[in-house]
C-alpha cells in the first residue's frame, strides 16, 4: 500500500512538501517527525 505524506507548516498549517511512499518509509518518517516535532498529514493514495 502506498501513502501520500504532506508536511505541514506550523503557523498556517499549509502544505510545504508532498511525498508518495510505501508503508516502511512512512514508518521511518513518522519516527523522525516524532523526534523533531514536525507535523505530517498521512493518507492512503487513491488506487488507479
Amino acid at each position: 500500500m502506498r501513502f501520500e505524506i504532506l508536511r505541514l507548516d506550523d503557523p498556517q498549517s499549509s502544505t510545504t512538501d508532498r511525498l508518495i511512499a510505501d508503508a516502511e518509509t512512512v514508518r521511518r518518517l513518522v519516527e523522525d517527525a516524532a523526534r523533531t516535532g514536525e507535523r505530517l498529514y498521512i493518507r492512503p493514495c487513491q488506487s488507479t
